[in-house]
């Protein structure tokens, strides 16, 4: 009964209807020492989202190549503007839970091949306009365009056509059957656009429905917005104003946390957490979900069209020593799939690709290479990514293979080095299902298959079993399919998954947010904009 009287006053103090000194008195006359009546209503009013201040978040990601084209980006910076400017027809909330964005609803018929998304009514595009079934179509035949360079081309090859019933639903119609459709659509490049006469005039525009406005932005720099006023999401977008700042160095990023130049940073170095912890005003946030850190081999260019010398290096790796040296124990170690126990269908008899010199030299021999194999390598992949390529170079090495690293430079990198050159480190968010995941960066369709592993009787096959998941409605057949695709992927693909890292920040006290926090991107799932507030 008292539990009961003090949650309806702590209820009445968040929504301001009592004061904090009411609130006291109420929760000492209900038995509560004073301590802990004061203890009480300080966790209450900082659980209680509050509108104002300006934001400061200093990111490890950023280039000066790019742009506001939502289609091409290829970074978490890009990825949290994109949130914090704009939105999508769902969403994955900080529970992890897929739920309707700018959709209010949507639901599937003939066997999940036909999508019908409810549009929510009065929602507003920073310019006024109006959104409308139009601009969802727009946005998506944008990036189906056979010309697009958008990521999320490959992730929309099964739709066959897209239509309006009025201005607020959108029917999409697919070559096949697909359940997990409605998790494509909140993948963050397919951010809705306004149209103009049926098309999207400019990618690049900063016009979009998300919580804040853009008031200036300098790629790989910084970006400043203002919050809207007319924002459809009621408890959400709480600051004034936010900054995002391009920190791409560690040491800078993490001194600016320390001396209250910023509010919050991402990819707090493992070595560092214990420095920042003892900063009186900073907290540490740690989540796990799906980030992992790969080293993609291109297949298309040698020598890595060579199985033999794929196979030599997945074997030349010390994976623990890179979870205990790079990470600090804060992950796990690798095992050449894109894909782990948090998700659905994990294949738990993959053979485990761990460090094992004589296999390692056996199939180096049988490749017929020699010389030196050269790996790019920069931090901008991930924190920590030049000393797991050094710690790399020196396990091969017991296997007899030379390893000659590229240090290449931050600015740049995700445009002039990975997905272009044949070796270099990479890091992966993850997706929460396989289709999504594979589709993103492993299907033969897509612009980010970065180890080019696309033909062949294996990736084919691999290929041909994503698509036959996709649609199958039968747990032990879909189980089946999506395991022996991990084991063509292990086996014959040239993604070396080398850890699967937990995403480590550091933040200001003076920040709230909810008791959940999303693991499924850095940073709250890159929506600590819209998510956060000042206590």
């Amino acid at each position: 009964m008292k539990d009961e009287y003090l949650k309806k006053h702590a209820r009445w103090l968040s929504e301001g209807q009592i004061g904090r000194r009411q609130f006291i008195r109420t929760a000492i006359a209900a038995g509560l020492a004073v301590p802990s009546a004061l203890t009480l209503a300080t966790n209450v009013l900082a659980a209680t989202p509050k509108k104002g201040g300006k934001l400061r978040l200093g990111s490890s990601y950023g280039s000066t190549t790019d742009s506001l084209d939502a289609g091409t980006s290829e970074n978490g910076m890009s990825q949290a503007i994109i949130y914090a400017r704009g939105n999508h027809l769902t969403e994955v909330n900080n529970d992890g839970n897929l739920i309707p964005e700018l959709a209010e609803g949507y639901e599937s018929s003939n066997g999940a091949q036909t999508w019908v998304f409810n549009l929510r009514k009065g929602v507003e595009f920073h310019n006024g306009k109006t959104l409308t079934a139009d601009d969802v179509i727009a946005t998506f035949n944008y990036h189906r365009d056979e010309n697009s360079k958008s990521a999320a081309k490959g992730l929309l090859s099964a739709v066959k056509e897209i239509k309006k019933d009025g201005d607020n639903q959108v029917i999409f119609e697919l070559d096949g059957g697909n359940a997990d459709f409605p998790y494509i659509v909140s993948d963050y490049h397919i951010m809705i656009m306004p149209s103009e006469g049926g098309s999207i005039a400019d990618p690049n525009s900063p016009i979009g429905t998300g919580g804040y406005i853009i008031e200036n932005y300098e790629p790989g720099v910084r970006m400043t917005a203002k919050r809207n006023p007319n924002y459809f999401k009621e408890g959400r977008a709480h600051f004034d104003e936010i900054e995002f700042i391009t920190l791409a160095d560690t040491t800078a990023r993490q001194n600016a946390a320390m001396n209250g130049d910023v509010d919050f940073i991402d990819n707090v170095d493992a070595k560092t957490v214990a420095l920042l912890g003892r900063v009186p005003t900073l907290d540490i946030l740690k989540t796990t979900g799906t980030q992992h850190f790969t080293f993609p081999m291109r297949v298309n260019a040698a020598p890595f069209d060579n199985y033999d010398l794929r196979m030599a290096l997945k074997f030349a790796i010390k994976r623990q020593e890179l979870v205990d040296k790079i990470l600090l124990g804060n992950g796990e170690a690798g095992n050449d799939v894109p894909v782990n126990a948090s998700m659905p269908y994990f294949n738990t008899e993959l053979p485990v690709h761990e460090f094992d010199p004589e296999k390692a030299a056996e199939h180096y021999k049988k490749s017929g290479h020699s010389g030196a194999i050269q790996l790019s390598v920069s931090d901008a992949a991930f924190t920590g990514a030049v000393d797991a390529a050094q710690l790399i170079a020196a396990s091969a090495k017991e296997a007899g293979i030379e390893i000659e690293l590229v240090r290449e430079p931050s600015d740049g990198y995700w445009s002039n080095v990975w997905n272009k050159k044949a070796w270099c480190a990479c890091y992966w968010g993850g997706r929460p299902t396989q289709d999504w995941m594979y589709s993103a960066a492993y299907t033969a369709d897509t612009e980010w298959n970065d180890t080019a592993w696309k033909s062949g009787e294996s990736a084919d096959k691999f290929n041909e079993l994503v698509v036959m998941a996709r649609s199958e409605t039968d747990e032990a057949k879909r189980k089946d399919q999506y395991w022996e695709a991990q084991r063509l992927l292990q086996d014959d693909g040239g993604a070396i998954v080398s850890m699967w890292a937990s995403f480590i920040h550091a933040h200001s006290k003076s920040l709230a947010h909810d008791e959940a926090v999303a693991a499924n991107w850095q940073s709250d799932g890159n929506k600590v904009a819209e998510r956060w507030w000042f206590a």
